[in-house]
């Protein structure tokens, strides 16, 4: 029987007839069905899978067992970070041509400008690794780890604003409401570790808060997917996940005991029910209550090197910076934590990006590089994936006053990303874009693209991994994607 079907014997006549909103008339089109059409359901032969994977998964040898996104919210500007253009340099100051822009889509802050005065990189280029790669010289740290990643200066997004363009390539879409990719993952693949969530995430933001751009939990949302495999924020104040602490006057003991009769009455309702929700509070349950000794040992720095302290900053035993949490999440990781998502904001950069660039790229660029180096000291960067990613880039034109800009607008049509690690080349390039980092010249990847390349480094065909929904099978890339070959180890 579907799903449907055995929620409905299990339940008694009066019980169907008292509580279900669908009545017989729901019942009788579900058995004439026969299929999964009226509930979220997984798609034929598979179900929610708890700790292990879903039967079938991985579709092939995965080289990434975990995956870490370092998340850089705002949008930092590719033309001044990663993509050098010497020809902007001549270019200083004069409108960029129209038949560079061409009906190029911008968000209403730049859409009615009449002026496209073109603005160079404000610092200049180094070339950095034997691989010879040119970043900005704002970029020191991540030019020592230039040999490890590839570099995709090919990007591109339909979204113009933040959340619609965050959203679209954490669930696949614009709009709110689709599982995750760490909820796609932690479904698809399971957990590796009992004592730790398989997914969580962890928020920062520049230190005098100029981004102003929210987090959404439905960044890191389960969507229509059972609850259980949404993102488990850990927080920069109090307690790093809420009510973990036992009440004063309760007794490790009396909690265990309380859960396990709490246990007992949720299995019961599950048997009468089958709502995967009751399952998933069980486990949640569960779950806190191992944390309440897995997260102190987690955040216990003691062990640590003053090298390795050293290695992420001045800030790393700061709670609730960027460096801190790029430390933390080498800890899930290594501790099997499966997906780590770093969400930093501060990249919004309209009018002050002389002052403020510097800045993102002091507190961000030393930490990420950190991360990877330690990862690959102690033999964990082979199969963990690390991704640095923002929703978009800047606009190569100048912000502001035209004769004397001081900003980049978002800019979706090219930008750039890097990966290392978890099967991914190092020391490479994918991708160009024009003269003016406007347009795209070679190997345009789309945010879609990326997504199936992360699941086909995790070891998932993208277009197999499903979850039928409303009447559709839905997935991770919609209907889109392709798997950038380019940036696998040995293509």
């Amino acid at each position: 029987m579907n799903p449907w079907q055995i929620h409905q014997a299990r339940v008694t006549r009066r019980q169907l007839f008292g509580k279900s909103a669908t009545g017989l008339g729901t019942a009788a089109l579900a058995s004439l069905l026969g299929r999964q059409t009226l509930l979220g359901a997984p798609q034929s032969g598979s179900g929610p899978a708890g700790q292990a994977p879903l039967p079938g998964l991985p579709h092939h040898a995965p080289t990434a067992k975990r995956v870490v996104v370092l998340w850089q919210g705002g949008g930092p500007s590719h033309v001044d970070l990663f993509d050098e253009k010497p020809a902007m340099i001549e270019y200083a100051g004069k409108d960029i041509p129209e038949s560079v822009r061409g009906t190029t889509r911008l968000s209403t802050m730049s859409s009615g400008y009449a002026k496209w005065p073109c603005l160079p990189a404000i610092k200049p280029f180094e070339t950095y690794g034997k691989c010879g790669m040119r970043l900005s010289s704002m970029l020191p740290k991540i030019g020592g780890i230039a040999d490890d990643i590839t570099l995709i200066r090919s990007m591109y997004t339909e979204a113009v604003n933040h959340a619609p363009g965050v959203t679209y390539f954490m669930t696949g879409a614009q709009v709110p409401g689709r599982p995750s990719m760490g909820a796609w993952l932690s479904y698809g693949l399971g957990s590796e570790t009992d004592n730790l969530p398989t997914f969580v995430v962890m928020t920062s933001s520049d230190r005098a808060k100029t981004c102003g751009q929210l987090f959404f939990d439905y960044y890191w949302g389960s969507g229509f997917l059972p609850s259980r495999y949404q993102g488990v924020r850990f927080r920069n104040t109090g307690d790093p996940v809420p009510y973990l602490t036992n009440p004063s006057g309760l007794s490790r003991e009396a909690r265990r005991a309380m859960l396990d009769d709490l246990s007992e009455l949720n299995t019961m309702h599950l048997e009468d029910y089958g709502d995967p929700e009751i399952d998933t509070r069980i486990a949640q349950y569960e779950m806190a209550y191992r944390m309440q000794s897995s997260v102190p040992e987690l955040l216990d720095f003691s062990n640590e090197s003053a090298a390795t302290i050293e290695r992420y900053g001045t800030d790393a035993l700061n709670k609730g910076t960027f460096a801190n949490n790029c430390l933390i999440a080498r800890r899930l990781l290594e501790r099997g934590t499966r997906f780590v998502q770093l969400m930093h904001a501060g990249w919004d950069q309209h009018n002050n990006l002389y002052t403020q660039l510097a800045d993102q790229c002091k507190d961000t660029e030393g930490p990420a590089a950190a991360l990877v180096q330690d990862l690959k000291e102690r033999g964990l960067l082979d199969d963990t994936l690390v991704v640095w990613a923002a929703e978009f880039g800047r606009t190569p034109f100048g912000q502001g006053d035209p004769n004397k800009p001081n900003g980049r607008d978002h800019f979706g049509k090219a930008f750039t990303w890097w990966m290392a690690g978890g099967g991914v080349r190092g020391g490479h390039v994918v991708g160009s874009t024009d003269d003016f980092g406007w347009n795209i010249t070679d190997r345009p990847v789309h945010v879609h693209d990326i997504q199936a390349t992360i699941m086909h480094l995790c070891g998932i065909d993208h277009e197999r991994l499903t979850y039928r929904y409303q009447g559709r099978q839905f997935r991770l890339t919609d209907v889109h994607g392709n798997v950038v070959r380019e940036v696998l180890k040995g293509a």
